[in-house]
């Protein structure tokens, strides 16, 4: 059994586990999501710091925590072994922080633009949200109607300070054993640029999903399967 923490990406909240926790639950694992800091939340988004998110990820990890972080996640996730260590990581078609770049500046260094125009600012410029219109093509295109009228219910303004400010990676992150599950039919981060960003990985700790960007609602099983082979070599 592993203790697992679950972090959501952009727009979503602790809510898009819905599926995947259960199916972990069902193997024995010790399952808990969170809602990152300006999500689902009243805080003003102009309010909320990278650091003040990175800080929120660490507040759950305990030296047996294994954080799994999906899409942007992957910045709060490594930022977070700044303030605690946990005992593996764990990117599902996340972002890999490169120092001293943001998570626009690594979407915009991407092989392709996928998002464009889904995307839509608010007025003041501080927070987005993602056409609905746009979102199921861009983010469930595998994923059952039901399971996608739920996500389009949920999604939410993501704050657009700390995705705007860069990020230092920890030095301790690199010694920590981590995993990158590759998600080949993901329309939101190529699927070129999830192998480019995990490529010097050994290959035991890079693994693959015929999935779009959210298995955890099109195929919450298999990806428990995954997540739990993961968490058996993590834990041995």
């Amino acid at each position: 059994m592993a203790d697992i923490l679950l972090v959501h990406g952009s727009c979503h909240g602790a809510w898009c586990w819905r599926d995947l926790t259960p199916a972990l639950a069902a193997r024995g694992h010790f399952v808990r999501a969170i809602d990152l800091p300006g999500h689902r939340d009243d805080r003003a988004p102009e309010t909320v710091t990278l650091d003040e998110t990175c800080r929120a990820v660490a507040d759950h990890i305990t030296p047996e925590t294994i954080v799994l972080g999906h899409s942007w996640a992957g910045f709060p996730i490594t930022g977070a072994v700044a303030y605690a260590r946990p005992r593996a990581l764990i990117y599902l078609c996340a972002y890999v922080p490169v120092s001293g770049l943001s998570l626009i500046d690594m979407r915009k260094a991407g092989p392709r633009q996928t998002i464009g125009d889904a995307a839509v600012k608010s007025d003041d410029g501080h927070s987005y949200t993602i056409r609905p219109d746009a979102a199921p093509e861009l983010f469930y295109h595998d994923c059952p109607p039901e399971a996608v009228s739920f996500a389009l219910e949920h999604l939410c303004p993501q704050p657009i300070p700390p995705q705007a400010t860069p990020l230092t990676v920890p030095s301790a992150w690199a010694e920590l054993p981590k995993a990158y599950i590759r998600c080949t039919q993901d329309r939101t981060i190529p699927p070129e640029y999830q192998s480019s960003m995990c490529a010097d990985w050994p290959q035991k700790d890079v693994h693959m999903l015929e999935s779009s960007h959210s298995p955890f609602l099109s195929q919450p099983g298999p990806l428990a399967e995954l997540v739990d082979q993961i968490a058996l070599q993590f834990t041995r």
